[in-house]
């Protein structure tokens, strides 16, 4: 199951359920909270792919052994995921201009999810291939955020 579901895919559906699933509130305070989520979503995305085609590395996140180079500059100072950190802030911005109640399962669901089938397969790979530099790199940044 690892490594099967392209993450825009489950980006997609993620943000189709926040859509679909039922709103409770009635009024949207936080809707405009969206535009900086949505704005800090795109600088991060483009700033990591940027990086991965200036060193030349693959991005296709199905084939983590096709992976050139560690890229450890940039925004990966910040994270180790910057890609999917930005996935998870589009959700988030999609779940706050719905101004939809459900929205924070669903991104905290896209989160494990990604985490255990995307993003620890990876690691493994990434361990093998780059093995003391990548373990060096993974004690400095944190995965996600945190």
């Amino acid at each position: 199951m690892e490594l099967k579901i392209p993450p825009p895919i489950v980006f997609l559906c993620c943000a189709i359920l926040i859509y679909a699933l039922p709103n409770l509130a009635e009024i949207n305070p936080l809707k405009w909270f969206a535009i900086p989520f949505g704005i800090l979503a795109t600088i991060v995305d483009i700033a990591a792919l940027a990086l991965f085609l200036q060193k030349k590395t693959t991005i296709n996140p199905l084939a983590p052994s096709k992976t050139q180079k560690l890229v450890t500059n940039g925004i990966y100072r910040f994270t180790r995921n910057p890609m999917y950190v930005g996935l998870l802030c589009w959700l988030i911005a999609w779940g706050l201009w719905l101004g939809n109640t459900f929205a924070f399962l669903v991104i905290w669901g896209f989160m494990v999810y990604i985490t255990r089938f995307q993003i620890i397969p990876e690691e493994k790979i990434l361990e093998q291939k780059f093995s003391t530099e990548y373990l060096n790199y993974k004690q400095k940044v944190a995965r996600w955020l945190w």
